[in-house]
């Protein structure tokens, strides 16, 4: 082969060991120049896609319990329940103390002529049957011989006369209102007789009842050792209502 022959061989293998002292990214710049001016920015690209859900998290510790809120308003009354079985029964108790005694009103009198009363002299005079028998309440007064009702109800007043030596004419008066009359005619008999009345009355508080007898030939009370006239009254049921009273 000749010199020509070899001399672009030779040209090649320069061209190959120069190469490799050019360092990376930098090309030799056969014409040295100013920079040139920055470029404008480009132009936003479109949105990517949107990246698929991460992961949970992991579960938070507890947080600190909050204050009690303030109550609620009251609902509505439900409706009401079935009614339920029956307890079992107690046990029993202690005995109580004894109370007080009750016992109905009681109004009472028993009255007879003493031997030595004489017999009224004005026909409005109360014959005063003087020597008492019962008066516990002392409801009747052998002073004037009237009965004042304390107790209001129904009363029966009664009046046994022994008739001696005159005809007998009486009275059964409530507050000067004549209530009953009986008489018993004398006809010179050689023992005495007897005459019995009666009446039932209804009286209220204050309300009076006495014997009015006759004047003169009909004034035959007679009373003696042996025989007795007398005038006696007692209460039959009161007006009160609850007519038991405590002792």
């Amino acid at each position: 082969m000749s010199p020509l022959q070899h001399w672009p061989l030779l040209f090649l293998l320069l061209l190959i060991r120069s190469s490799n002292q050019i360092e990376d990214n930098k090309i030799p710049s056969l014409c040295s120049g100013q920079p040139g001016i920055p470029g404008s920015p480009g132009v936003h690209g479109t949105p990517g896609l949107p990246g698929r859900d991460g992961r949970d998290g992991r579960d938070a510790a507890p947080g600190e319990k909050g204050a009690q809120g303030e109550s609620g308003m009251p609902g509505m009354s439900g409706p009401r329940g079935d009614r339920g079985d029956p307890g079992q029964l107690g046990e029993k108790g202690e005995k109580g103390q004894a109370g007080e005694c009750a016992v109905a009103p009681k109004s009472a009198f028993s009255a007879k002529l003493s031997e030595s009363r004489g017999l009224p002299t004005n026909v409005d005079e109360a014959l005063r049957f003087d020597t008492v028998l019962l008066n516990e309440q002392g409801h009747y007064d052998p002073e004037t011989g009237r009965f004042t009702c304390r107790v209001p109800g129904v009363y029966y007043f009664a009046v046994h006369a022994t008739v001696y030596r005159a005809s007998l004419q009486f009275d059964v008066v409530k507050n000067n209102q004549v209530e009953a009359s009986f008489f018993q005619y004398y006809g010179n008999w050689p023992k005495p007789a007897s005459l019995t009345g009666g009446a039932l009355l209804h009286l209220v508080p204050n309300d009076q009842v006495w014997i009015r007898v006759g004047i003169g030939e009909y004034s035959g009370f007679y009373s003696s050792a042996k025989t007795d006239s007398s005038f006696s009254g007692f209460l039959v049921h009161s007006d009160w209502k609850n007519s038991a009273v405590f002792a």
